[in-house]
C-alpha cells in the first residue's frame, strides 16, 4: 500500500483499515472530525497525516499536540509500528477523544501513549522530544507558544503543522514574536495547503 509516496507493509494497511473501522464506529457518538469531511477519511484525514512521517523519516519520539480523533499522532504510531522504534506522546485534554485514543492504539498495537492533560501541563510529563506536530489545533503564534517549552535551546527539535490556506498570514503574525528557521512543504492533498517545518525557535526580546 502507498500513502502519499510513502510505501507500507500490509500489516500497517491492516492497522490502518482497523483505526478506520474504530473512527466510524466512535464517531456517531464523539464529534472527532467536521462530519463534512467524513466521506474524505482516508484522503482527507489519513493519508494527509501520513504527509508528517514522510518529512521525518525514522523512529522519533514525537508529542502530537491537539490529538483529538487521532490525526497525525495516531497515524504516525502505526506508521512507527512497523518501524518497530520511536514513540507519539498524544496530548489530549477532552477525556472523550481522550479515550478513543487510547483504545485505538490499543486495538492497532501503534506506538504511542495518550496524555489526558490541558497543553501547558504536558511539558512536566513529557520533558524532551525529537519532533512535534498539531494538526487543526490554533494559529501559528499559539502553537509556537505551546510547543517552546521543548523548542527553546534545542534548535534539532523540529515541528511540522498542517496549515490551510492561510498560512501566509499566520507567518508574518509569528514572526513578530518569534524567530525561527522555516520550509514551507507543499501538501499533496490540498493544492492551498502545507506543512510548516519549524526548527530553531527563539524568543524574539
Amino acid at each position: 500500500m502507498e500513502l502519499n509516496g510513502l510505501r507500507v507493509s500490509r500489516e500497517t494497511q491492516e492497522r490502518l483499515e482497523h483505526f478506520a473501522s474504530l473512527f466510524q464506529k466512535w464517531t456517531r457518538s464523539i464529534n472527532l472530525v467536521a462530519p463534512s469531511t467524513l466521506d474524505q477519511l482516508w484522503k482527507r484525514h489519513i493519508a494527509d497525516s501520513a504527509q508528517i512521517y514522510k518529512l521525518n523519516l525514522g523512529p522519533k519520539t514525537w508529542v502530537d499536540l491537539g490529538s483529538g480523533g487521532g490525526f497525525p499522532g495516531v497515524i504516525t504510531a502505526i506508521v512507527l509500528a512497523e518501524a518497530g522504534d520511536g514513540w507519539v506522546h498524544l496530548v489530549e485534554s477532552n477525556h472523550k477523544k481522550a479515550a478513543f485514543l487510547r483504545v485505538a492504539l490499543q486495538e492497532t498495537g501503534a506506538r504511542g501513549q495518550v496524555h489526558a492533560s490541558r497543553i501547558e501541563d504536558a511539558p512536566q510529563a513529557i520533558p524532551a522530544c525529537d519532533a512535534l506536530s498539531a494538526r487543526a489545533l490554533a494559529d501559528l503564534d499559539s502553537l509556537l507558544a505551546y510547543m517552546s517549552p521543548w523548542m527553546l535551546g534545542h534548535e534539532e527539535v523540529r515541528a511540522l503543522l498542517h496549515k490551510g490556506r492561510d498560512y501566509g498570514t499566520e507567518i508574518d503574525k509569528a514572526r513578530g514574536r518569534w524567530k525561527f528557521d522555516l520550509i514551507q512543504h507543499a501538501s499533496v492533498i490540498e493544492s492551498d495547503s502545507v506543512i510548516l517545518e519549524i526548527s530553531k525557535l527563539q524568543r524574539k526580546v
